[in-house]
């Protein structure tokens, strides 16, 4: 009777940012939770759903690091994707049924870089059925993919940066920054939709999230052999541990500020302190200049009208 009562094991505790190179074929939950099983971790979260079809960054946030990863949710990103013209389809990809089907011979690259000029900026998109926005629960494309449709509202983001990279016979490449909740799909597709001929989607590689590069990635397949090199349980939490990013790495922009002594220990207690010869407003990320390298950072802070600064999300530091 007393194994029924056993604790399962749940996890080490881990740290940190991993940037995965997802894979095509599986979701982002999939890809996290294999990710989540090499490293033994007791708690991680992906941020910035990618769809099945999409590849590239996907940051994985580990054990304190998840108290942050809105700030990758809201973050800009970056994308490159190959679409292939005169051909419509239900999803905007490749992996569903064909709507229309259209010749392209007189399309011209000229006239594909001028279409291109009405998505720069700010526009309007509708979500595509077959994306990874959730309604009560479930993946879009989850409902599409039973023959579902949910009524989708259009929503505004901001197209920064929006070249034709490449032009070769029916298939063009474009490389793209955006602001957060830009769906690539609709944009090819409502690329397509400009141009007379339709389009769908045939690859799209996630290659930033915010200060993220693509530099410093790792496939899956990379990491799962790396894993597997080493026997001894404690010198593979070492290697591949020292594959992540700090936590504070998650939060970009913000002012820092450096507090030591019983500053410390007021702000960890929840009372919001002053720190002389701080002239910041807003949110700030909050340091321990007395504590190791590893250790220094505290968490984020909010600057009061009073001039004190009131712990906000704090990190458990042990």
């Amino acid at each position: 009777m007393a194994g029924r009562f056993r604790k399962r094991n749940q996890g080490r505790a881990v740290n940190g940012v991993f940037l995965l190179d997802k894979p095509t074929g599986i979701s982002s939950n999939a890809a996290l939770q294999q990710v989540k099983r090499i490293f033994g971790a007791a708690k991680a979260g992906h941020t910035g759903s990618l769809d099945p079809l999409a590849t590239g960054m996907l940051p994985i946030c580990f054990g304190e690091a998840t108290k942050f990863s809105r700030f990758m949710l809201e973050a800009d990103k970056s994308y490159r994707t190959t679409a292939r013209l005169g051909v419509k389809t239900a999803s905007g990809d490749v992996d569903s049924d064909v709507l229309e089907t259209r010749p392209v011979d007189g399309i011209t690259e000229q006239m594909i870089a001028t279409a291109l000029e009405q998505f720069r900026g700010q526009i309007e998109q509708v979500p595509s059925m077959y994306s990874a926005l959730k309604h009560k629960g479930q993946p879009l494309y989850l409902l599409a993919r039973k023959g579902i449709e949910v009524e989708r509202k259009a929503r505004t983001v901001n197209i920064y940066e929006l070249e034709l990279l490449k032009v070769a016979g029916d298939c063009i490449e474009i490389e793209l920054s955006c602001s957060k909740g830009t769906y690539v799909r609709s944009l090819v597709d409502d690329l397509g939709d400009a141009l007379g001929c339709g389009a769908h989607v045939t690859a799209l590689h996630r290659t930033r999230v915010g200060s993220f590069n693509g530099d410093v990635m790792m496939s899956l397949e990379k990491l799962e052999a790396m894993a597997a090199q080493f026997e001894d349980s404690s010198e593979r939490h070492e290697q591949l541990d020292a594959l992540l990013l700090p936590v504070s790495s998650v939060i970009e922009g913000l002012p820092e500020v450096e507090v030591s002594g019983l500053l410390v220990h007021f702000l960890k207690q929840g009372q919001p302190v002053f720190v002389p010869n701080t002239c910041v407003e807003g949110q700030v990320q909050l340091f321990n200049k007395e504590a190791t390298l590893e250790q220094r950072f505290l968490g984020i802070g909010e600057v009061l009208d009073d001039g004190r600064i009131a712990p906000r999300r704090l990190i458990n530091t042990g």
